[in-house]
């Protein structure tokens, strides 16, 4: 599970901001938070925005952090470290990411910085028994191994460069339990959603085509939302690239280049009443989207992984965001999944639904640069207050500035 994510100097984020999913002292709700240690954890966080202020670049700079861990082993020399750096910083500011989290029952804590597109600084920390113990600290080429870890790092430190992150090396050329669980954290347990580059259909396909439980599940709730599907049918398969359909006609040459390369070919079919649907070319787009999404947010509820999702509610109905967060909420008490998600959905604003803790806002500050912050940080709001209510009139921030004034020119221009 995911405790603090703090980062810098990303995009539109210039200085230090932290997110946190430890619960404050609020008693609201508190049989949804999952215990750890002296912490207690929230299964889900909300965060709102005006366009352009931040939510976007705070998920990818999560997205950026577990990208870089999962592939800066393949960096080659001399290749420079992407760093998206704030319009108005120097650059002599480095980049910081930071973050702390939970894996088989253990608190780890990690983080890096980039400078002038090289690594930086590096670290890694984990908790046994509630005592930190360090496992390396990096600052530019040189590492320096925790007392428990001397001598067992010569292969790692053998391929380091200052363009690759050393968890990255280390995961990859050392056999080391708590080096691979946290690289398997931002490997595996963190799933991130973003509705204009994912698309989970194969996922979902293949998960209904090897699990009947799962495809009944689908059916279910495709039912239970009224959209009067009955059934669906889905086929996943291997095929050569050079076996496509007669119709469509290759160049040799390009026949020659792709061999024997393999792809999937995908089938799937909605089935009502008198008739079945291809979902591909002849279904609705909020179909569309129920079934790329709810098959994969299962299986990340079954196996206790965290979600993080840019706009979750991008053709679908508040309705089925609002069953998706109770989901996360209320599912399986031995299992620990997330959700972590941006909207403008004010409708899901609903204090029967978040703690004050659990609800996030970013906006810009007089340099354009993203501020975020918790409700709780904000004086004089009740438990019970209408939040929604709040938000709309202002009383939290976070709202577009709208120049009515330019909007009744423009319609007395039309008028005439």
């Amino acid at each position: 599970m995911l405790l603090e994510f703090n980062c810098s100097n990303h995009k539109s984020i210039k200085e230090k901001i932290r997110f946190s999913m430890v619960a404050g002292s609020d008693n609201t709700s508190e049989e949804f938070l999952k215990e750890f240690g002296k912490f207690k954890v929230l299964r889900s966080a909300i965060i709102y925005g005006a366009n352009g202020s931040g939510k976007s670049n705070f998920i990818n700079a999560l997205y950026f952090m577990c990208d870089l861990v999962r592939n800066s082993i393949n960096h080659q020399p001399g290749q420079k470290v992407f760093q998206a750096c704030h319009k108005l910083s120097n650059d002599q500011m480095p980049s910081e990411y930071n973050i702390q989290f939970v894996k088989n029952d253990i608190r780890f804590a990690y983080g890096f910085s980039i400078k002038k597109n090289i690594i930086e600084d590096e670290y890694l920390y984990y908790f046994p028994k509630g005592k930190q113990v360090k496992i390396f600290e990096r600052n530019n080429m040189e590492v320096k191994p925790g007392d428990r870890y001397k001598n067992v790092f010569d292969v790692s430190m053998s391929i380091l460069k200052n363009n690759r992150l050393f968890l990255s090396c280390a995961a990859n050329y050392s056999n080391i339990k708590e080096i691979e669980e946290a690289f398997m954290f931002f490997n595996t347990d963190i799933v991130i959603y973003d509705p204009e580059i994912n698309n989970w259909t194969e996922y979902s396909i293949d998960l209904m085509q090897n699990d009947d439980r799962m495809k009944k599940i689908f059916v279910t709730i495709l039912q239970s939302l009224g959209t009067g599907a009955k059934d669906v049918k889905v086929k996943l398969e291997k095929v050569k690239m050079s076996d496509l359909p007669k119709e469509i006609q290759l160049p040799d040459v390009i026949k020659n280049l792709i061999g024997t390369q393999q792809a999937n070919k995908i089938e799937a079919k909605i089935v009502y009443d008198q008739f079945e649907v291809d979902l591909m070319t002849e279904e609705s787009t909020g179909v569309k989207r129920l079934f790329q999404m709810i098959c994969p947010i299962l299986d990340i509820l079954e196996k206790g992984k965290i979600l993080i999702c840019d706009e979750l509610e991008t053709s679908l109905h508040e309705s089925v965001i609002y069953q998706i967060v109770k989901l996360f909420q209320q599912y399986k008490k031995d299992e620990f999944a997330q959700l972590i998600f941006s909207t403008h959905d004010t409708s899901l604003l609903d204090s029967d639904l978040f703690r004050r803790d659990q609800v996030w806002f970013t906006q810009l500050n007089k340099e354009r640069a993203t501020d975020l912050y918790s409700l709780v940080e904000i004086k004089n709001v009740r438990k019970s207050e209408n939040l929604r209510r709040g938000y709309v009139s202002g009383k939290y921030g976070a709202m577009p500035m709208i120049n009515q004034k330019i909007f009744q020119e423009m319609e007395e221009e039309n008028i005439k």
